[in-house]
């Protein structure tokens, strides 16, 4: 039985033509020049090849913030130029035309504790929806609070709600204080539920992160944005207390990654290459099967759109050399898989 593998009728042609044109060219005394020049257009084509393949690849989008002011008070937004004012499912929809979103899962958008309810029931009806593609949701909680389990049997074996997160990079929120008795029970107990908490903290207390996974075996967790970390951060401690945290968390079967956020902490006029030594180690550290997309707009817009900072992490992806069947699991199939998802 013949070893050879049949080239797809695309590549067969491109062969084809290069070898016979080189063929010539050498023929007529000009091989180098043309061969150089040949080289060129079959890179340049291979490349045209990649970003095409990218493009057909289906997106599920991990971290889609949506909010209506007119319905939610969101304390934070107040005075902000770029977020103080509603975003909603018809705006996201504008934002990610043509980029082949197949399905979302709404990130929490801490709101006051009051509306948390609401905020939870707002979700659910658009994941009830038709004419939008979330499916799920992680919403907004306080697990230190004393009426956190009552909050949460609220959802118990909704098939919309997957999560909870309470972001602890506040300027109210101290160092270790996920490691509360409180705290850590609440987070037991979403693990009993079948839910997952996301860590979204300081790049410096990742480790503080690791200690609440491990009194957590049961709960399954999501680190959000490569862990905070500042991509024009050059202070090394800091850099290596992001990287250790980073890499304790990855031991942790119970942990995924979401490769989003940090184009925020770039320059104004980033590119690809400024986000790539973060994006990278992040990725290479959680592994193909435990990292997942994630757009975090309209957070995103205040350095990129939802097309640029796409378009950013496919080019990073496409110089580590990663396969199609390994963007499609960063793209899709993990997100799939980690949080159940459904066609609606």
């Amino acid at each position: 039985m013949s070893h050879h593998q049949p080239l797809s009728p695309a590549l067969g042609r491109r062969e084809f033509l290069r070898e016979a044109a080189l063929g010539a060219a050498i023929g007529a005394g000009v091989g180098g020049v043309i061969e150089s020049g040949l080289n060129s257009a079959f890179a340049a084509e291979q490349g045209k090849s990649a970003v095409d393949s990218q493009a057909a690849l289906p997106i599920v989008d991990t971290h889609q913030h949506l909010w209506d002011l007119s319905k939610l008070n969101l304390p934070w937004t107040k005075g902000n130029e770029v977020l103080g004012k509603s975003f909603v499912m018809s705006d996201y929809l504008a934002a990610t035309k043509g980029l082949n979103i197949a399905r979302t899962v709404y990130m929490e958008v801490d709101v006051d504790p009051k509306d948390q309810v609401k905020e939870a029931e707002y979700v659910i009806d658009l994941c009830q929806r038709k004419d939008n593609p979330m499916v799920a949701a992680v919403i907004s909680g306080r697990p230190a609070s004393d009426g956190f389990a009552a909050y949460i049997a609220k959802f118990k074996g909704s098939p919309y709600i997957k999560g909870v997160r309470q972001v602890l990079h506040g300027a109210s929120d101290p160092a270790g204080y996920c490691l509360d008795k409180q705290f850590v029970r609440s987070v037991q107990l979403l693990g009993e539920m079948g839910m997952s908490f996301d860590l979204c903290m300081r790049s410096g207390e990742l480790l503080d992160g690791d200690k609440l996974v491990a009194q957590c075996p049961g709960t399954r967790f999501v680190v959000d944005h490569c862990g905070n970390g500042d991509v024009q951060e050059t202070d090394a401690g800091k850099i290596a207390r992001w990287k250790d945290g980073m890499k304790a968390l990855a031991q942790r079967d119970n942990v995924v990654c979401k490769i989003s956020g940090i184009v925020v902490t770039a320059r104004k006029d980033w590119k690809a290459a400024d986000l790539a030594p973060n994006m990278r180690f992040s990725m290479e550290t959680f592994g193909p099967d435990r990292r997942m997309f994630a757009g975090d707009w309209p957070v995103c817009t205040l350095r990129a759109s939802f097309a640029q900072w796409v378009g950013a992490l496919k080019e990073i992806v496409r110089e580590m050399g990663m396969s199609l069947a390994d963007q499609k699991k960063l793209f899709h199939d993990n997100a799939v898989r980690f949080y159940a998802l459904k066609d609606k």
